[in-house]
């Protein structure tokens, strides 16, 4: 199954004009338009699209034309002849002579020239490198672009598990604050000693480091997601509670694998650059090959004195030619552009293997954590319901006095732990399927518009 790209023209021409990033699919359209990553990967395309075009250029006819116009001067003396004039006193030719002017004399040339290319298998494989090479291209860009959805959905979960964060250290660091000043009062009266108030006032403390911390955190986030849409990001909706947790489909890894192995653009890309390293092996070895080329010249050139009665025209004339030429040695030169040719191949090989084994890798382990996903929302969900009856009863033995202040301080900080923790899950739950599918090569902007409703 091919990667339908979105036409990012259309997307920026529907897609309005937000100061904040309010949801995903407008973080995702803001991305489209500003991300310099993706303008890079575009960039690059169309840089491989030209290849192809000069690639191809050299096989079409080549066409040229050219005039000159040169002009050249001669003047000179005579110091014999008839007109040489004698000094009666010395029997001696006089030195001032008059000086004798030629004229400027110019010549105009006229010259036109068709060549074609007529087999030359070097240039053919050239041309066909340069199509695996855009090909190779095109797949790299339907990554970057598949790329972008992740980046933009991991850093906007990143903004709001921070923003979790930073809610459930206000409220620890308040509750805190609560169970400090009944500390207080409690050693006022002489219901319990000062070292409750001391325990009490530690962990105070450090719940306000941590506040300030989840504060920092948030920021940072932000400035994660700014980085990708060029807009400010705040006021994010929330992911909705009533989290559908359902497995991936098809529900067997197998089958993500094959179609991972299959799809996935960055293993297309690779593919199409050992194509491209193919032709250009042949291409090197065709320089041991003749070529053979054909050419239509014509040309036309006159001559005239501007002081004199010299005028010459040369006839037109127009040469039809065929070149054969056969390469005999060069040094060594060619034979060393098939063993660097050979060695690119090899090098783009490897990378294929590698890419592949990677997408194997990582369509494993996302297929893996979208089933363990489900078990950890559950199971982080109920330890947040368990926490806070725990915090009820350890409140309540304290009240009575079985329990202490530590017990209690303790109970507290394992309600924030499990929320946070469940926060966490819930939105790497969402992040592992875009992942899983990404890994698959078939991730699309609707996959994002299905995560998108899940916010509110």
């Amino acid at each position: 199954m091919r990667f339908k790209l979105l036409p990012i023209a259309l997307a920026l021409t529907v897609a309005p004009m937000f100061a904040h990033g309010e949801d995903l699919m407008q973080a995702y359209r803001q991305a489209l338009a500003n991300d310099p990553t993706l303008a890079q990967s575009s960039a690059e395309q169309k840089i491989s699209h030209e290849g192809v075009v000069q690639a191809r250029s050299v096989l079409l006819p080549q066409i040229s034309a050219g005039m000159s116009l040169q002009q050249s001067s001669s003047t000179g003396s005579s110091n014999y002849g008839s007109n040489v004039v004698i000094d009666p006193s010395t029997g001696l030719p006089l030195s001032n002579q008059p000086t004798t002017d030629y004229g400027h004399t110019r010549q105009r040339s006229i010259s036109g020239t068709l060549s074609q290319s007529i087999v030359d298998l070097s240039q053919w494989a050239d041309l066909a490198s340069a199509k695996s090479s855009q090909k190779a291209q095109t797949a790299s860009y339907n990554a970057a672009v598949q790329d972008l959805m992740v980046r933009v959905a991991e850093a906007y979960f990143n903004v709001l598990t921070a923003e979790d964060s930073l809610k459930f250290a206000k409220a620890y660091e308040q509750s805190l604050n609560r169970q400090l000043e009944q500390a207080r009062q409690r050693f006022k009266v002489g219901l319990s000693a000062i070292t409750d108030v001391q325990d009490a006032k530690a962990q105070h403390d450090s719940a306000v480091a941590q506040v300030i911390a989840a504060k920092n955190s948030l920021d940072d986030a932000r400035e994660a997601l700014t980085q990708i849409t060029g807009q400010p990001a705040e006021h994010l909706k929330q992911l909705r509670d009533d989290l559908p947790l359902t497995p991936p489909a098809p529900n067997k890894l197998s089958d993500w694998v094959k179609t991972a192995l299959s799809n996935n653009p960055s293993v297309q890309a690779q593919q199409y650059n050992v194509d491209a390293a193919d032709h250009s092996i042949d291409a090197a070895r065709a320089g041991h090959l003749p070529t053979i080329s054909a050419s239509v010249s014509y040309g036309k050139s006159s001559t005239w004195t501007e002081n004199g009665d010299y005028h010459s025209h040369t006839p037109s004339h127009t040469t039809i030619g065929l070149t054969l030429s056969v390469p005999i040695f060069s040094g060594g030169y060619t034979q060393s552009r098939v063993r660097q040719a050979i060695y690119s191949r090899d090098s783009s090989k490897d990378a294929l293997e590698a890419q592949r084994r990677l997408t194997v890798r990582n369509t494993r382990n996302y297929y893996r954590s979208v089933l363990a996903g489900i078990s950890q929302v559950r199971a982080t969900k109920a330890a947040v319901t368990s926490s806070k009856s725990a915090l009820d009863a350890t409140q309540a033995g304290f009240e009575v006095g079985t329990r202490n202040i530590v017990d209690v301080l303790n109970s507290q900080q394992e309600v924030t732990n499990a929320q946070s923790n469940y926060s966490q899950a819930r939105h790497q739950y969402v992040l592992d399927k875009l992942l899983l599918k990404q890994a698959a090569g078939t991730l699309q902007p609707q996959d994002l518009q299905s995560v998108n409703a899940l916010l509110q």
